[in-house]
């Protein structure tokens, strides 16, 4: 079985070099920084979700972080969901539209990123043409879980 590691060497070089800018005496731009070859690109800034509305709060508790990385052949819609925890995803390859039960949608591109929406039912589909790969990072608690299906979209809220 190959890892997400063997998968994705670009996640691994952005894990990396956010490593070496960790490291004591280094901060972004510096001419330390710049002489080790570190390039360093902010994907996402965030206190907002990808619809405008602000994130919640963390919870209290032992945090969990879960990075995944997830397929969907081209032309498939994914059914409603939500998730009760803040993600933030990386889109590798293809065009992935996202939209909301009640409000806009939006297309994130191979090279993007996206603050997704907490607790707030939506959905994802496939553009026609390329599969999609995107590597989601989720941050929760052990427990919580990261989706939840809505199969019942009528009674699903908005918020």
């Amino acid at each position: 079985m190959r890892t997400l590691w063997h998968q994705t060497p670009a996640v691994i070089a952005a894990l990396a070099a956010t490593t070496l800018v960790a490291l004591p005496g280094l901060s972004h731009g510096t001419a330390e920084e710049q002489h080790l070859g570190v390039v360093v690109t902010q994907l996402e800034s965030t206190s907002k979700q990808w619809d405008g509305v602000p994130l919640p709060h963390f919870p209290t508790g032992q945090a969990e972080v879960q990075i995944l990385k997830i397929t969907v052949p081209a032309g498939v819609t994914l059914p409603w969901h939500h998730h009760p925890v803040i993600n933030a995803a990386y889109v590798l390859k293809g065009q992935l539209k996202v939209e909301l039960l009640e409000g806009p949608s939006r297309v994130i591109r191979a090279g993007e990123s996206l603050v997704e929406v907490v607790n707030t039912v939506h959905r994802g589909q496939a553009l026609p043409g390329s599969d999609v790969e995107v590597v989601v990072f989720y941050a929760g608690t052990p427990g919580t879980p990261i989706t939840v299906l809505n199969s019942d979209v009528d009674g699903a809220s908005k918020r």
